[in-house]
């Protein structure tokens, strides 16, 4: 298979890494908490946890969950926004051999009960936030183990006060009855008389079960093994290498940790290299985020299209000091054109956008970090990753041609959990089956014009949401857009079109008129909503779907 993208490999960048240069992510681990000990690994709230301490920790944690019986296998869902205890609970779970359950906090009790089922989750580390809907689905799952956290209980006398707000103030924890349940602390406590029976495994060994958003479906649980996230981890190392400096990198950690992107760009990638991440508890609180990178002068921040924008229509943000800033990624969906040629404008640094999936750990493709943005473009295959595009026949199409983008690499899952029939419809050959359309330049640069089953078919055209969405963007009165196909009697489908003003003058003829300007007949929206916010996942991405049901 030809790879034409190496050729655009920005010097330092390597063809290719070694999946098995460790035989676990603990083993990774462990060279990183030896390597960087006395380093800031995490900071959260005002408090700061060497790794050292991370690993301290983690090991108390593991023992404790061992001394409730817990055995290499066993699922434990965590279930909390990004705070201090989610490092912890991650390595010293994964050290007792346990396997990741990672689950989204606004998850409403129907979909706390088919992840919690589906898995077989027998422990579960929640903040108390939440623990009100977990009281209506305990008896239906197998959790034994109850661990409740809340914000601020690592943050000492600061904690107190963060509690009393978050309990009294914004009464932000409903009232629950959860029986036998332990506190973190306790939990630590507990765990320093034991000593932990680390359990690595082996390459191939599923660590983490990652749920698919489940925008596109049923929510279904991707196995992704040691080898997955070790390979994407040196992956995303790879591609960052020209401007990653160890020991140096200071990360703002606005998206949640339980979230795959997050997950493996902060939590593996830039803490392998002995980098900080800042984490924000809540990525919508714009002002506590604009305070914390006012404080800590990132030098790298991973966000998506949604909150790049909030942040660029939020006066204050401008007034930042971006001069430590080097790398900033977008990933989840797509980044807008508007979007990434304000943000290169404000801060003075490109917008990277990335391609990934939850299947695939999650890095497929990015953009070069130290070379002009290529806009639009999702960028080129990360190392040891061959990315094809096919026809609706399997049959390999030539560069310019629009089809099926597949991707074949170490970082592709070991399938979905206990859906074999899922597995093979997704995974074809060793090929992942994206449901992405797209394409590739004659230089090996790929470009997304959008999902399979978001396509809008007018008459007989194609109509690609994203294209849409793009030249909305553009305009100087719309903050956010969102297309969807509706029903037409006369051309099948037509565009409809959601838009949040910027600016409340805005009409629809306004709207109508910058479309005509800008696209081309069947592709200008026959209906116009304005909203007052559209309708997101917790990590930002617009749910075109539920608007396509309203």
């Amino acid at each position: 298979m030809e790879k034409p993208w190496l050729n655009n490999y920005p010097k330092g960048v390597p063809a290719n890494i070694d999946p098995d240069a460790y035989p676990s992510l603990i083993a990774m681990l462990d060279e990183t908490f030896q390597k960087y000990a006395d380093l800031p690994a995490f900071y959260f709230m005002g408090k700061m946890l060497t790794f050292r301490q991370v690993d301290e920790l983690s090991n108390d944690f593991g023992a404790y969950l061992q001394s409730r019986g817990l055995n290499p296998g066993d699922r434990i869902a965590l279930m909390m926004p990004n705070m201090i205890q989610y490092p912890i609970a991650l390595f010293g779970a994964l050290k007792a051999g346990l396997i990741i359950v990672n689950t989204n906090p606004l998850y409403t009790p129907r979909e706390m009960r088919h992840q919690f089922v589906d898995s077989g989750a027998k422990a579960i580390l929640i903040a108390e936030n939440f623990a009100a809907n977990l009281e209506q689905i305990l008896g239906d799952t197998s959790i034994k183990t109850i661990l409740l956290t809340s914000i601020g209980e690592l943050l000492g006398f600061k904690g107190k006060i963060v509690n009393f707000v978050v309990r009294k103030v914004k009464k932000m924890v409903p009232k629950h009855h959860l029986a036998n349940t332990v506190s973190f602390t306790e939990a630590l406590r507990q765990g320093k008389k034991f000593t932990l029976k680390r359990s690595e495994g082996s390459g191939d060994d599923t660590i983490i079960l990652q749920y698919t958003g489940g925008t596109t479906g049923i929510s279904k649980g991707a196995m992704l093994t040691n080898r997955n996230l070790v390979a994407n981890m040196q992956q995303i190392r790879g591609i960052m290498s020209p401007k990653l400096q160890a020991a140096e990198e200071v990360a703002l950690c606005p998206l949640p940790l339980y979230h795959i992107f997050a997950f493996t760009v902060n939590c593996l990638a830039i803490m392998s290299v002995g980098g900080s991440n800042v984490l924000i508890v809540n990525a919508r609180d714009l002002p506590a985020l604009i305070k914390e990178w006012r404080t800590y002068k990132p030098t790298v921040v991973t966000g998506i299209n949604t909150l790049f924008n909030a942040l660029l229509n939020n006066p204050e943000f401008g007034k930042l000091d971006f001069s430590a800033l080097q790398i900033a990624c977008g990933g989840g969906m797509a980044v807008q054109r508007a979007v990434a040629e304000k943000w290169q404008q404000t801060t003075g640094v490109q917008l990277t956008e990335g391609f990934g999936m939850t299947e695939s750990s999650p890095v497929i493709t990015c953009n070069p970090v130290n070379e002009p943005a290529r806009l639009g473009s999702i960028g080129v295959p990360a190392p040891s990753t061959d990315v094809r595009i096919v026809d609706d026949n399997g049959q390999v199409l030539a560069a310019g041609e629009v089809g099926e983008i597949q991707a074949k690499g170490p970082q592709i899952m070991k399938g979905y959990w206990q859906r074999p029939e899922e597995t093979a419809n997704t995974i074809k050959d060793g090929w992942l089956c994206t449901g992405d359309l797209g394409f590739m330049h004659v230089d090996g640069f790929f470009q997304i014009v959008d999902r399979k089953k978001d396509m809008i078919l007018v008459s007989g055209f194609n109509v690609y949401p994203n294209e849409v969405e793009d030249v909305l963007a553009m305009h100087p009165k719309i903050l956010e857009a969102a297309a969807v196909g509706v029903p037409d009697e006369k051309s099948g489908e037509v565009v409809k079109v959601f838009i949040v003003k910027k600016d409340s003058s805005l009409t629809e003829e306004e709207v109508l008129a910058h479309c005509r300007a800008n696209l081309t007949g069947y592709k200008v929206p026959k209906h116009v909503v304005f909203k007052s916010e559209l309708p997101k996942t917790n990590v930002g991405k617009i749910l075109r779907r539920e608007l396509r049901d309203q």
